[in-house]
């Protein structure tokens, strides 16, 4: 492995897709290099049937409330601008298409018929924002209850609880409340009968030990076998977005570690990444390779967690011990290194909270040195298991099409046989300087879905092992005016100095206007932050992509026609947390 080089924050340019050069009203460059480009709402469609051949993927859907915004300089007069993130895996680039919307009312043609996981996202931007989505088959809450009124992150909707009334709840209103939790099936898109049976509907959660969190799946059933399968989200939905519009940029990275809570500070990397290409801040080189091994780690924890319950789910209990064991193991190393376990928030605006302690390669190199041995005996006792593979091989199969029609990244898109890694496609903290291989398989079913995620452990320790042997000397984080904290050297002689640095983290940087995304290769997909900045010290606007949010609308697509036990084995190898799909 050489040695790393300092990598600047200027991003790569992505070309411009000359196909639909004739819709474009406008152009612009954010700060990512992704080219983005105005257009009419009643060319949506039009538009999107034309781009999809090369950008396969919808990335994110999501929108932003204009009316308060300052700096806005280029761009079309907008109320509420709807957003859309297209990737291309055959060229490696992205474009990003705004549509400006004018009014109380907004409303663009629904792309889900171009995009089946447009569904959920379109859902989530009425929900939040009241944008209607023209010929969606149901546009009805999904983060919040279905009796709320109003749109949660439109800029006049109070950001603190302490803004408005205290909550009380009269007996009408409970009676209210109650009444709008009954089922009633014709509203999930299902029939009570056809002509040959009358199904069965079942609850699964949102409390059953299965689903891996807060959440919901109505069942129809015909005997055991699944005719659909709708799930039923916003049980976990705390408004991290709304969140980030009142903490400065620096106060709201503890937030982001209880996205992905098995992801630690993989998190943090993804904003703070996304801040420091928007102030042009570049990380000293020794803070970048922290970042990496940290990173790992904790997606070797969080792999952890997965091969545990996957083998536990599908019925085989000794396994979850043996691997949780091995995780507090490696808690123990991100403590001595970090402060902290799980939620550690220790990434920095510029760097790392502090520099690694004495004793930390020991630490590092004694959990790599026995993992191998370990992953060889849960091999053979897991994924060798001959009863583990007739419940998992064969079942919740997903072609390459249909992964990436539905927004599936990361671990799972790889099990359809797709080499796609943010790591290697587009390394970000130095990753270019690594040697590691990109695991995929090819049949797309719940047991290659978890043979991945394993081959990703040895991979991460051979990244780690790197880290350990290559770690370069010099600052842990950058001497930029906008990293936090500030340097502390002279604090306690220069008055202007600790004037400095008291505002920096009590306020926090003012950062310049402008916007950017920053995708990152995170433990369950693509994890990607877009933050708009209008010139203060905290965020205008901040849009979390996470992976698991496209990765269960899946569910009724893997389980349809087979059997609830199936169903059980499908949901343990989606490998997502609840968080991460609320926010």
């Amino acid at each position: 492995m050489n040695s790393i080089a300092s990598v600047a924050t200027s991003p790569k340019l992505h070309p411009k897709p000359d196909a639909i050069a004739g819709f474009v009203r406008v152009g612009q460059l954010g700060a990512d290099g992704v080219p983005t480009l105005w257009i009419d709402a009643a060319d949506i469609p039009s538009v999107m049937t034309t781009l999809k051949t090369d950008y396969a993927l919808l990335h994110d859907l999501f929108v932003i409330d204009e009316r308060l915004r300052q700096h806005r300089e280029g761009q079309p007069a907008s109320d509420f601008t709807v957003v859309y993130h297209l990737m291309s895996f055959r060229l490696n680039a992205d474009v990003r298409l705004k549509v400006a919307l004018v009014g109380d009312n907004p409303s663009v043609p629904s792309i889900c018929s171009i995009w089946p996981s447009a569904n959920w996202y379109e859902r989530e931007a009425w929900d939040m924002f009241g944008v209607v989505f023209a010929g969606h088959p149901n546009l009805r809450r999904i983060l919040l209850p279905p009796t709320w009124q109003g749109h949660a992150l439109r800029k006049e909707h109070p950001a603190r609880a302490t803004e408005m009334e205290p909550y009380s709840i009269d007996q009408d209103r409970l009676d209210y409340e109650q009444e709008a939790l009954r089922f009633i099936p014709e509203e999930w898109g299902m029939q009570r009968r056809n002509d040959d049976t009358e199904f069965m509907f079942l609850n699964l959660g949102p409390n059953h030990p299965s689903v891996h969190g807060v959440f919901r799946i109505a069942l129809q059933l015909d005997g055991e076998v699944v005719v659909d399968a709708v799930p039923d989200i916003g049980y976990h939905h705390r408004g991290a977005e709304k969140m980030a519009e009142r903490q400065s940029w620096h106060s709201f990275i503890p937030y982001t570690d209880r996205i992905d809570y098995l992801g630690g500070v993989m998190n943090n990397l993804a904003y703070v990444q996304a801040v420091e290409q928007m102030a042009g801040i570049t990380v000293p080189p020794r803070a970048q390779m922290i970042r990496v091994m940290l990173a790992e780690l904790f997606r070797i924890s969080s792999h952890l967690v997965f091969y545990g319950t996957f083998a536990q789910d599908v019925g085989q209990m000794s396994p979850v011990f043996y691997m949780f064991a091995d995780r507090e193991r490696l808690f123990g190393i991100i403590e001595a290194i970090t402060g902290g376990r799980m939620h550690p928030a220790w990434f920095r605006i510029g760097g790392v909270a502090q520099d690694l302690p004495r004793g930390w390669d020991t630490l590092v190199r004694d959990f790599i040195d026995s993992m191998p041995k370990r992953l060889h005996d849960w091999d053979r006792m897991a994924m060798r298991n001959s009863i583990l593979k007739r419940r998992t091989q064969g079942i919740g199969r997903c072609t390459l099409d249909e992964a990436i029609d539905w927004g599936i990244t990361g671990p799972s898109l790889r099990a359809c046989g797709l080499d796609w890694d943010l790591r290697k496609k587009r390394p970000y903290s130095g990753y270019e300087q690594f040697e590691f291989d990109v695991p995929t398989a090819t049949g797309g079913d719940c047991y290659d879905r978890a043979v991945v995620r394993v081959e990703e452990i040895w991979q991460s320790l051979k990244i780690i092992r790197q880290c350990v042997d290559n770690m370069p000397e010099g600052p842990y984080k950058s001497d930029h005016s906008l990293a936090v904290p500030p340097v502390k050297d002279r604090t306690m002689q220069d008055i202007d100095t600790l004037i400095n640095h008291f505002l920096s983290v009590s306020w926090g940087p003012v950062m310049p206007a402008g916007e950017g995304c920053f995708p990152i290769e995170a433990t369950k997909g693509q994890n990607a932050y877009h933050v708009i900045s209008d010139g203060g010290t905290m965020s205008y606007r901040t849009r979390i992509r996470t992976p698991s949010f496209p990765h269960l609308q899946t569910i009724p697509l893997l389980s349809r026609g087979l059997m609830v036990p199936d169903l059980i084995a499908i949901i343990a190898s989606i490998d997502f947390v609840m968080a991460d799909v609320d926010r």
